[in-house]
């Protein structure tokens, strides 16, 4: 084997041997935050998070289930779903967006949508950062 080839082998052990170090990291500081999309289910729709919402919460709906974190796909534990109470949203039907929450002064806005695109009702409530 040739003086280059040798060098080249050299290397490439060293790069293997250096990304097997940094994928076996004892660093578990991705696995302590949770990377789950916020979401509910309520009324038999599924509502996911939409952030820099201007809303007004109206009158109280009920139960909204938040399932258990699962960002693994292997869930582990014994982690149960919780309930948090569902409020309209003045002007949007239900079927389209509720808020949720302890109080009606600590709620987290949600809307049901299909695939990537958000209602236009709830565009229109979008504020600009």
């Amino acid at each position: 084997m040739s003086w280059a080839k040798r060098s080249a082998s050299a290397v490439l052990m060293a790069v293997v041997a250096t990304s097997a170090a940094a994928c076996t990291s004892e660093d578990n500081s991705a696995e302590d935050t949770a990377s789950c999309v916020y979401q509910v289910t309520y009324d038999g729709r599924t509502y996911q998070d939409v952030s820099s919402v201007e809303f007004t919460v109206g009158a109280e709906l009920g139960s909204a289930t938040k399932p258990p974190c699962d960002d693994t796909g292997q869930q582990q534990g014994e982690e149960a779903a919780t309930t948090e109470t569902a409020y309209a949203v003045d002007g949007i039907s239900p079927k389209t967006a509720i808020a949720v929450g302890d109080t009606p002064d600590n709620v987290q806005f949600v809307a049901a949508y299909p695939g990537n695109e958000l209602p236009p009702e709830v565009k229109k409530l979008i504020t600009s950062p």
